[in-house]
C-alpha cells in the first residue's frame, strides 16, 4: 500500500527496495497520488531492477522540469486554466515513457489506484482500462495540476478522499499488508499561524485521523507493517512541506533514508522484534 505525499513519496522508493530485497513481493499492490505513480511502476516490474526504473523516473521528474516555470509563467497558466498552476502534458510524457504497460488490467501484479470523482463527490477505484489515465487522475493534486477527465467525469488527487489507503487493501482481503507512506503520521502538528496554513492543516487532519480510524477497525487476522522514512529531520511546520512541491533537492536522501529504516525495521522483525 503506497499513500500520497508529493515529493515526500520518495521515500516510498527506498522502503520498496528494502522489501524487494528481503523477497517480499506483492500480490496486490493499492496506491494514491505519488504512490499510485510509485505503485504503478512496481506493478509493471515487481524486481530490484523495477525499482531502480523508479529510482530513474524520479531524478527525470527532477530533471525535466514537470513543474518548472518562473512565477509569471505559473501564474500565467493559472490565468488561462483558472484553476491550476502547471500543465500536465510534460507529467503525462513522463509517465508514458516509463509506463509501457498501456492497461491496468494486463499488469504483472493486481494494481488499483484512487482518485476523487468531481461530480459525485466519493472516491474511485481504477481497476482497469488506461494506466497513464487512472494515475496521472490519482495524482493531480488541487491547484497544482488540473483535473482529468475520464469518460464523462473530472478527477482530482486520491489523497483528498483516501490518502492512506489501508482500508482498500483491506477489502481486497490481503492478510499481511506493508504500509508505505510519506510520514508525518505520528508527528504532532502545529497551530497555523498564517493564512496559506490554514487549509493545510485541515487537510493533514482529516488525513491522519482517517488513516488511524481504518487501523484501529483492522480484522483481527490482518498484520499490518507501517514502514518507517527514516526522516529525523521534519520541517518545523510539517504542512509546509506540501507548499515546495517543486523543491526535490532531498530525493535521494529520502530514498536511502527510508531503505535505510525499512531494512532496520524488517531485520527486528525477522529476529521477532
Amino acid at each position: 500500500m503506497l499513500g500520497g505525499g508529493g515529493l515526500l513519496g520518495a521515500a516510498e522508493v527506498g522502503m520498496v527496495r528494502a522489501l524487494l530485497e528481503r523477497g517480499i513481493r506483492p500480490d496486490v499492490i493499492v496506491g494514491t497520488s505519488i504512490g499510485a505513480i510509485n505503485g504503478a511502476a512496481l506493478a509493471s516490474n515487481p524486481q530490484p531492477e523495477g525499482v531502480a526504473g523508479l529510482a530513474q523516473l524520479w531524478r527525470e521528474v527532477t530533471a525535466s522540469g514537470v513543474f518548472a516555470g518562473s512565477v509569471i509563467r505559473r501564474v500565467s497558466t493559472l490565468a488561462r486554466t483558472r484553476t491550476s498552476l502547471h500543465s500536465n502534458a510534460p507529467l503525462r510524457r513522463l509517465l508514458e515513457k516509463h509506463l509501457r504497460i498501456q492497461r491496468i488490467e494486463d499488469l504483472p501484479v493486481r494494481f488499483e489506484c484512487v482518485a476523487a470523482s468531481i461530480e459525485r463527490a466519493e472516491e474511485h477505484w481504477f481497476v482497469r482500462g488506461p494506466l497513464v489515465d487512472a494515475v496521472l487522475a490519482s495524482a493531480s493534486a488541487p491547484g497544482i495540476l488540473p483535473p482529468v477527465r475520464i469518460g464523462d467525469e473530472h478527477f482530482i488527487d486520491g489523497g483528498i478522499v483516501n490518502s492512506i489507503p489501508v482500508s482498500r487493501a483491506v477489502e481486497l482481503k490481503a492478510k499481511t499488508i506493508y504500509v508505505c507512506h510519506v510520514g508525518r503520521i505520528d508527528r504532532r502538528l502545529t497551530v497555523p499561524r498564517h493564512p496559506f496554513e490554514v487549509g493545510l492543516v485541515a487537510f493533514e487532519i482529516a488525513r491522519r485521523h482517517r488513516f488511524h480510524a481504518d487501523m484501529a477497525a483492522l480484522p483481527e487476522d490482518v498484520e499490518v507493517h507501517v514502514l518507517p522514512t527514516g526522516d529525523r529531520t521534519p520541517p518545523r511546520y510539517e504542512t509546509l512541506a506540501n507548499l515546495r512541491y517543486r523543491d526535490f533537492s532531498r530525493v535521494v536522501e529520502r530514498i536511502d533514508a527510508a531503505h535505510a529504516a525499512t531494512t532496520r525495521y524488517l531485520e527486528r522483525h525477522e529476529r521477532g522484534g
